[in-house]
């Protein structure tokens, strides 16, 4: 005889490496992820079901027609206002929160204006579907020729930013207003993509981020209403933050939680669109994340202690996201130890960014 279920089921729009790692988490709750591509079968939805999304545009299939017309998907709305960085920077302004000066581009008689207002040297991004650098231009009055006319009213153009640093906070917002935040994570992009993450509350000014993070963070969801994890990234320049982008999901930057934190972000995630109780996010140690970008998968990776290994399953494509290593260690010279244990067993790509790592820790 079949037990009845504690939780209602939760659906998840996508089933890529975040919809998976979701349903891990549910696992030991006994809670029922499912994550779903966007083409599967229409099938009949159980009335008490959660939707929530692993990423914020989806293709207009049936399926996703379903799910976007149950009552309990949960965010439905936010999805789209946050997706397009038109709407998402104009809700930045209505908050009066710090961000990068920027302007909706149209046409072409407004090059002079946006050089002589915005800034000599600018950043062009699409309003939807760019990531991982891709659908981004840096353009100066030389070569605004990148910038061809089907892409007017499809792009905004932003000040180019040149930051000390970048960081990123991951929070939730339960159903009663409540809210908790992980410490900052400390970033490094290399051509767009995330490659590592650091969390260290021992390192300099962090107070003083992470006070002026979750203020602008907590704000933000508190306007949308927001259930559930959210994440945000931010330039650093000098003492202050500018916000760079939110999304409305589980996040890269904040995957050291699964080893580097008492609850991760993804079990964060499911205890608040169930609203259950949650302790205050308590950190264990200093963590780092590599990201494992383009390279082919090797066992030796299992050789190091104190780190977990997430393999997504995907085909090795360069500048593709194919896993994550954690690692995580109360001395940070243990952990300066093991990422030049790792070196040898990654690709000279990721030399560069092991040394900004290494410094940081140091």
């Amino acid at each position: 005889m079949q037990k009845s279920a504690i939780y209602p089921p939760i659906y998840v729009l996508g089933n890529g490496q975040l919809g998976r790692m979701l349903r891990y988490a549910g696992a030991p709750l006994d809670i029922e992820v499912k994550p779903l591509a966007f083409d599967a079968d229409v099938f009949e939805l159980e009335e008490n079901s959660i939707i929530t999304a692993e990423i914020e545009r989806w293709a207009d299939t049936p399926l996703t027609q379903l799910l976007g017309n149950h009552k309990n998907f949960v965010n439905l709305n936010v999805f789209g206002r946050l997706a397009d960085r038109f709407t998402q920077k104009s809700l930045l302004n209505q908050l009066n929160l710090s961000t990068s000066p920027w302007k909706l581009l149209e046409n072409k008689a407004q090059w002079q204006q946006i050089f002589t207002e915005i800034g000599e040297k600018v950043v062009v991004k699409r309003r939807t579907g760019g990531y991982d650098g891709r659908g981004q231009w840096i353009v100066t009055a030389e070569n605004t020729d990148q910038i061809t006319d089907d892409l007017f009213g499809e792009v905004i153009v932003e000040k180019f930013i040149p930051f000390d640093g970048e960081i990123s906070v991951v929070g939730a917002r339960f159903r009663d207003g409540s809210t908790r935040f992980y410490p900052i994570t400390h970033n490094l992009q290399q051509n767009g993509i995330l490659r590592y993450s650091v969390s260290d509350v021992t390192l300099p000014n962090q107070d003083i981020f992470q006070a002026q993070a979750e203020k602008m963070l907590g704000a933000i969801m508190q306007e949308l209403d927001y259930v559930g994890v959210m994440a945000m990234e931010c330039f650093v320049v000098g003492d202050k933050l500018l916000i760079n982008e939110l999304a409305p999901r589980v996040h890269n930057s904040g995957h050291w939680t699964q080893l580097g934190c008492s609850i991760s972000q993804f079990e964060l995630h499911l205890r608040a669109l169930l609203d259950l109780p949650t302790p205050k996010l308590t950190p264990i140690a200093p963590s780092v994340m590599v990201n494992l970008i383009g390279i082919e998968h090797t066992n030796q990776w299992l050789n190091l202690p104190f780190a977990q290994l997430h393999w997504y399953g995907k085909e090795v494509r360069a500048g593709r996201k194919v896993g994550h290593i954690n690692l995580c260690h109360p001395d940070k010279n243990v952990l300066i130890d093991l990422l030049e244990q790792l070196r040898p067993n990654l690709t000279e790509d990721f030399n560069s960014g092991l040394d900004w790592v290494i410094a940081k820790l140091a």
